[in-house]
């Protein structure tokens, strides 16, 4: 599958969303569901067994997205989509494609594996525009957590999946006055946003329903006034410049 949700228990809600080529481990199965931990961060839930297959991957979309097509020609009617960071096994180069056990991909939309890139907001910037969606973890729907965790496995960063174990776990603590700089993170009570440049976030948020640039004075008064409270972190990743 090219996305499935990750489920808090069988037919529940959604918590987070793994992208076609994820590793995970399948701690039990039930009734047609695989109850799996993510391998990128740890994240427990349950998808349905049909989801699941065994098989090596190679190379990581580093596209907003692409198509995979029945042969390497970009006129052939797709077969299916994928969105950034979802995974496949190159078997083979086809002129501009890469031949897959799914179908063929434009090359130019993949990346190997273990080429990383170096800058986390210029990844999370591939999704300006993108629709919020709660839990999201794709270029098809992307939630604030989710855009930051997208960020940080790109340049190699492990990351968790929600904003708070991110607070907590992510880059050293930033005083107050300390001057922001791209690539920091600021965080709230249930909310986190690239620093984008000294004056301005970008975040995935349900006040825009997008991913989106924001002021950081006026997000800050927004969030503060809409009863969500102050900025509760200021963090700064380790080993970026």
């Amino acid at each position: 599958m090219p996305l499935v949700d990750l489920l808090r228990c069988p037919d529940g809600p959604r918590d987070r969303q793994l992208l076609m080529g994820e590793t995970v481990t399948v701690t039990g199965v039930t009734d047609g569901w695989a109850e799996v931990c993510a391998a990128r961060d740890g994240y427990p839930g349950f998808v349905p067994i049909g989801a699941l297959t065994e098989g090596a991957v190679t190379h990581r979309v580093s596209a907003r997205a692409t198509h995979v097509y029945p042969k390497p020609d970009f006129k052939a009617r797709e077969l299916f989509s994928l969105g950034h960071g979802a995974c496949l096994e190159a078997l083979s180069d086809e002129g501009r494609f890469a031949e897959t056990p799914h179908g063929y991909v434009p090359r130019a939309h993949l990346t190997a594996l273990a080429v990383h890139a170096a800058d986390p907001v210029a990844v999370a910037e591939i999704y300006l525009g993108t629709p919020y969606l709660w839990g999201g973890n794709s270029s098809f729907g992307i939630d604030c957590s989710g855009l930051v965790q997208a960020g940080c496995l790109a340049c190699g960063i492990a990351c968790p999946g929600d904003s708070g174990p991110q607070e907590q776990g992510l880059g050293e603590h930033l005083s107050d006055t300390a001057p922001l700089r791209r690539g920091d993170l600021l965080f709230w009570r249930g909310h986190v946003a690239w620093v984008s440049d000294p004056d301005t976030l970008l975040h995935a948020n349900a006040h825009h329903m997008a991913v989106a640039y924001e002021p950081i004075t006026d997000a800050i008064a927004r969030i503060a006034a809409q009863g969500d409270g102050p900025v509760t972190s200021r963090k700064r990743l380790k080993g970026l410049s």
